[in-house]
């Protein structure tokens, strides 16, 4: 089963070029590891309660085809690798125009960091089963362990 979230493009998000512009994919991705947190019970809120954070190490974006203006794009999240602790992850994006042609790929590489310490940790078991419980990529594997 997976995960995804559909969004209008709107002006703010156009560039001179008149299609969507480079920091709005990324943004957009983002916007769907929230609300994928949230919608398994891990809202902003509560993950500040918890004193954690996911943090990201490198995002790195694959632009394939435009999407202009008043077009819609639906947005997915899948975990590509992962530490079997979860304290470290890949996921990826994909990102579809509303005609379903792929438009970009966004992978992010991150962690999770204790909030008090400012370091990173491992996350509580209950955010493991969360990141259990992602959508995975075809090739997803477990990563290596801290070394």
């Amino acid at each position: 089963m997976g995960y995804s979230k559909t969004y209008e493009i709107i002006w703010a998000n156009i560039d001179a070029n008149r299609h969507l512009r480079h920091s709005a994919y990324n943004d957009y991705a983002a916007q769907v590891r929230v609300s994928f947190f949230k919608d398994f019970g891990f809202s902003v809120e509560k993950l500040a309660r918890l004193m954690i954070g996911p943090i990201l190490f490198s995002e790195y974006t694959k632009f394939l085809r435009e999407v202009g203006m008043n077009d819609s794009i639906t947005v997915d999240i899948r975990v590509a690798s992962m530490r079997r602790d979860a304290s470290r992850w890949k996921i990826v994006h994909q990102i579809f125009r509303s005609d379903g042609v792929l438009s970009a790929v966004i992978t992010v590489e991150g962690a999770w960091m204790d909030l008090n310490s400012r370091k990173l940790t491992i996350p509580p078991p209950e955010i493991l089963g969360m990141i259990e419980s992602m959508p995975k990529t075809e090739d997803f594997e477990f990563g290596p362990e801290k070394s």
